[in-house]
């Protein structure tokens, strides 16, 4: 049995399901989403035609800033694929978190029309809670000394569990490096880790100067182009016999040196 629909298709609803304040907020939720289909999809093709449905959503997702309302069809002829692959790629969108489909249905007959598409916002973007409103009138609550002294303990507990269990990443990792890593790794010593390898294999070519071989740039690109190799070694079966570490350290220090003799890249 089918749901029922009850958005109505119109720019009041539109403007309700909205998901961005800012169109570069959107673009930067879609460039992270189009690395992440990168090292997550096997499949060239696939990748190509993801990025592709990922890239005409948001061109249409400008007005209602992240919401866009063509119809399946309509992607299919701009993309020259059929119906059933455009139903597909929504699918695998959906299934990796990017995008979120809304059923709709026309005002003037009640009937169902194209699905509103949300481009979703980047997990860490995503909260966005309102402070809680002071009351006017505060009640005095008699407080003991004894039970005082409890509520500051407890609260000490609290604070001191709340610290222990945080989860945030040095300030001396890139972000760029932290976004990407984060989608597969949720602690923060793993993906510190894995930005320390990639500073040690950059190593110190001027001891005078203190020079390492590559720049801080350079590093970064190298750092993000081994980690998606690394994530798609692990999907294809690698086996990692001294560690993902260590595996990792190979990728980098591999890269380092082939891309150290190529001088387009050297000489950006």
């Amino acid at each position: 049995m089918k749901n029922r629909i009850d958005v109505i298709a119109q720019e009041e609803s539109y403007s309700n399901l909205a998901s961005f304040n800012d169109i570069e907020l959107m673009n930067k939720a879609v460039r992270k989403y189009r690395d992440v289909i990168t090292v997550s999809v096997k499949r060239a093709d696939v990748q190509k035609r993801l990025i592709a449905l990922l890239e005409i959503l948001k061109r249409h997702s400008c007005k209602q800033i992240g919401v866009s309302y063509m119809s399946k069809n309509t992607i299919a002829k701009k993309l020259e694929l059929s119906y059933k692959t455009v139903q597909r790629l929504m699918k695998k969108l959906v299934d990796l978190g990017m995008i979120r489909q809304v059923e709709m249905k026309r005002k003037k007959n009640m009937l169902q029309t194209a699905n509103a598409v949300i481009i979703l916002p980047i997990k860490e973007e995503v909260t966005n809670k309102q402070p809680a409103k002071k009351s006017k009138k505060c009640p005095t609550i008699k407080t003991t000394s004894s039970s005082l002294k409890q509520l500051i303990n407890n609260t000490k507990r609290n604070n001191s569990v709340k610290l222990s269990s945080a989860n945030f990443i040095a300030h001396w990792v890139p972000k760029s490096f932290a976004e990407l890593t984060r989608y597969f790794y949720s602690e923060a010593k793993a993906i510190e880790e894995f930005w320390k390898v990639v500073k040690q294999c950059n190593r110190v070519v001027d001891h005078m100067n203190g020079l390492r071989a590559f720049t801080e740039d350079q590093e970064l690109e190298i750092g993000v182009q081994a980690f998606k190799e690394f994530v798609m070694k692990i999907k294809s079966g690698a086996k990692m016999i001294k560690g993902e570490f260590a595996y990792f350290n190979g990728i980098v220090n591999n890269l380092m040196d082939k891309l150290y003799f190529d001088d387009a890249f050297m000489s950006r």
